[in-house]
């Protein structure tokens, strides 16, 4: 087995399975000025909470990080767009200089003033973190005189990873939950979390919960509004998918209001299957719910299996590459393209722990390469030595796949089709399928003769 060549200084963040006895760094701080796909604390905080639809998102710093992370996911709202608008107080040389406090509360005054929403979200970028700006105290004094919720988001950027930005938007929700009144909430609720209503997945997901006879109190924070936020703590389980995301809001939860969670995913058949039977379980006091599921489960795999077939008859053999944000979604995405008959020989992620990557070893075959916060370089040289077919990842990565003449999956934030669900699992292998067998590729340097469908 040929090795893989490691720079010395990323070695203890890269594994390969087979070669050597496990052991990989992760959650280790990305350098000054380096490219890594990984984001910041800033834009971790961001993805979280941007899709609560009825409420105001202000960025308080240059207008840069504003339009870094605008629009930034394809996440879905049914009723209020104002999560889509991108709000920033564009500090400036003077600002800097002299303190950028008033510059914010008049912002904020105004903003609420004009699209009068439920509640608002202040991020604190670098500079921030950097000239002190007392930004709790502001949002106090808006909160008091407004009469609505405005929350501080602690996001500087330089102070850790995309993980912590993750949990600093955990605590600006959780100052929320609980403040609003529990209406008739029923005995099988709970709270769906780390789903952001991508394309629609949320809906889709909600429904399948909806059939099994069970009551979805809040999304966090998919086509979120903030009043079901505030009364979420009276549902009786948590359900979380994105887990790096919402597990520390999940954690706050069963601490301080006694609601269990559950981890999922609902990805590929096998795992959207085993999360609803998990939810089914835990309500296991009602054996109605656990019929429902039995046959909703039943009725959708029978409905989709044979144009899987159809695909893994085409693309079985095929070589593909992960790399995402959780380590969790990679898990279902082996599953997935396993149900198609493709073998994953790469796979990574960015907020990866080492429980994770235990996991994802065990669930790789020899000779696959396990990576941590990779960078462009990497992720194309261990694409060209393992003759990759396709890569799963986000659009970051897009651009490095087609150069290579590699077949792409977008899985990330700026997706249009769902992913989620057994209809999902059908849109993933028409687009495993509709990438792989283009005959585009037949153009790359790399490839001789292309794909014959």
């Amino acid at each position: 087995m040929k090795s893989i060549q490691i720079l010395k200084e990323r070695k203890r963040q890269i594994y390969h399975k087979g070669e050597e006895a496990f052991k990989i760094e992760c959650g280790k701080k990305s350098l000054a000025g380096s490219v890594s796909q990984r984001a910041c604390v800033f834009c971790g905080s961001r993805v979280v909470l941007y899709p609560i639809a009825d409420a105001l998102h202000l960025i308080h710093g240059p207008i840069g990080c504003a339009s870094y992370t605008w629009d930034i996911r394809g996440a879905l709202s049914s009723g209020p767009q104002l999560h889509r608008m991108s709000f920033s107080t564009d500090l400036q040389e003077r600002d800097i200089i002299f303190g950028g406090e008033k510059k914010l509360y008049q912002a904020l005054v105004k903003l609420i003033e004009l699209y009068h929403p439920n509640a608002a979200f202040v991020y604190a970028t670098c500079i921030i973190g950097i000239i002190g700006d007392d930004i709790d105290s502001v949002c106090k004094r808006v909160t008091e005189e407004k009469g609505i919720p405005v929350l501080p988001v602690h996001s500087e950027g330089f102070k850790g990873t995309k993980k912590d930005g993750y949990e600093a938007a955990c605590e600006a929700l959780s100052q929320l939950v609980g403040t609003g009144l529990i209406k008739n909430k029923g005995k099988y609720s709970l709270n769906i979390m780390g789903e952001f209503n991508i394309a629609g997945e949320a809906w889709t997901i909600k429904k399948y919960y909806e059939k099994m006879g069970l009551e979805v109190s809040a999304i966090f924070t998919g086509d979120g509004r903030v009043d079901k936020i505030k009364s979420s703590h009276g549902a009786k389980l948590n359900v979380v998918q994105c887990s790096g995301s919402m597990l520390h809001l999940a954690q706050i939860m069963e601490e301080k209001y006694g609601i269990p969670y559950i981890r999922v995913s609902y990805f590929g058949i096998e795992d959207m299957s085993k999360a609803l039977y998990d939810v089914a379980d835990f309500f296991k006091d009602n054996l109605q719910i656990m019929k429902q599921t039995r046959e909703l489960v039943l009725k959708e795999i029978k409905a989709i299996s044979p144009e899987i077939k159809k695909y893994k008859k085409i693309l079985s053999g095929k070589r593909a590459a992960i790399y995402v944000g959780g380590a969790f979604k990679a898990f279902s995405m082996i599953k997935a393209l396993r149900t198609l008959g493709m073998e994953v020989v790469l796979a990574g992620s960015q907020t990866g722990n080492e429980d994770d990557y235990k996991l994802l070893r065990d669930m790789c075959e020899d000779g696959t390469v396990i990576v941590d916060d990779a960078n462009p370089l990497e992720l194309s040289k261990y694409c060209l030595e393992k003759k990759v077919d396709l890569f799963v990842g986000g659009v970051k990565e897009r651009p490095m796949a087609y150069k290579l003449g590699i077949g792409f999956c977008d899985h990330n934030h700026e997706r249009k089709i769902s992913l989620a669900g057994y209809s999902g699992m059908i849109n993933f292998a028409k687009e495993v399928y509709s990438s792989v067998t283009s005959p585009v590729w037949q153009f790359a340097p790399r490839r001789k003769g292309g794909y014959k469908t």
